[in-house]
Formats: structure tokens, sequence, C-alpha cells
């Protein structure tokens, strides 16, 4: 059964597009209300105001990330996924990022508007836990020092991930994912990588306290 979306997800989706391609303060509510087929009454009905619809767009965005991240920790907590090939599905959500413009614009919004780089700052901390959880994995015997600096260098990673369009990429998105699973496994437990085949699972000489059971 097909679903309707209803005035909500509609405002949300027009704005989406709208401050993708022309930015959040350049998109009069006026204009969005066209866009998304609803009266401007209707929108402030739902929203405080236009900040209110920018914070839902981050709320909505991060809440389907979390589940993503939690998922895929889930799974290696389960024994059905291994450390590496978690890796590997991270940086392919965050290399398959389909709203850049939004995101540099979202993220602009957050340099002018404390509440939205409030509710940044709270969504990372999330994901900051489990950036942490999946290091440890990796190798238990890593410094709270050194943990700290995982957390920074992973969550760095895979947000930029997801913004390398303009730097011409050369790498497919698959390829890209590997190497970058290769490299933080080789980050993580200070081994280096031998062999050729960055996919290949022989190409990793990990001792057994790195090797989650």
């Amino acid at each position: 059964m097909q679903h309707n979306p209803g005035p909500r997800e509609r405002i949300l989706a027009a704005a989406r597009q709208l401050f993708a391609s022309q930015g959040f303060h350049q998109t009069p509510v006026s204009e969005l209300a066209i866009k998304a087929n609803v009266s401007v009454g209707q929108i402030y009905r739902l929203f405080k105001d236009k900040n209110a619809v920018i914070l839902a767009i981050v709320s909505d965005s991060s809440e389907l990330k979390t589940s993503a991240f939690d998922d895929v920790l889930k799974a290696v907590d389960g024994g059905a996924l291994s450390i590496r090939d978690a890796f590997v599905q991270l940086a392919t959500r965050s290399l398959s990022e389909t709203e850049e413009s939004l995101s540099f614009e979202i993220l602009a919004e957050a340099y002018r508007n404390p509440a939205v780089a409030d509710q940044i700052g709270e969504i990372c901390e999330r994901y900051r836990s489990i950036v942490r959880k999946m290091a440890i994995i990796t190798n238990p015997a890593l410094s709270e020092e050194s943990l700290d600096g995982a957390e920074e260098v992973l969550l760095g990673l895979l947000f930029g991930l997801g913004h390398r369009t303009l730097s011409r990429p050369r790498l497919p998105i698959r390829e890209t994912a590997e190497q970058t699973a290769g490299m933080l496994m080789a980050a993580l437990t200070g081994v280096p990588r031998v062999g050729n085949s960055p996919s290949h699972e022989s190409a990793w000489a990990l001792p057994t306290s790195c090797v989650p059971a």
C-alpha cells in the first residue's frame, strides 16, 4: 500500500530541496508552502518558525544515521558482522551521502544559529559513544588517551567521507570503503597490512586480543 506523505513530511521534503538548492535564508516561507503544497498557516501550525524546520531536518536525519550505526554495532556484538566489515558498511553509508549540499547549508547555519549548533553537538555525542565502542572492539588494549584520539579521527573520517564530491574522487565507493576500513584497522591495531588485496581477510594479521569473540 502506497504511503501518502502528510503535511509535515511534505514540508520537510520541500525544505530539503529548497535549502540545498538556494540556501536557508534565501528560501521564504511562502515559497516553501508552495513547494510543499500547504498553506503558510499550516507550516506555522506544525513548526514554530523556519528555524524549527531546519532543526527537524537535522533531528530526522540524525535518527536515521544513529539507527544505522546502532544496527551495525549490534551486528558486531552478535557475531553477525566482523569489525572490519562494520567499518566498510559505515564508510559506504557515508560515501553514499546524497544530500551533500544540504549538509553544507546546515553546517553553515550551525555557525550562525546556536540552537542548530547545540543540536548537532548532542547528535555527535551519540555518534562518539558508538565509534568509541567500535574502537574498543577493534583493540581492547587501547588506552583512554588513544580512545579519545580514535574517537576524533573516526568521527572526522566518517563525516568527511560524505563531502568528497568536490575533491573529484578517483575510486568507486566500494573500493574507497574497503581502503578506509583497512586503514582504520591498521591504525587502531598497530598491525600493518600484508598482501595486496584490501578486501581479503587474510590481508590482515590481527593478534588474537584484537579479534572480537
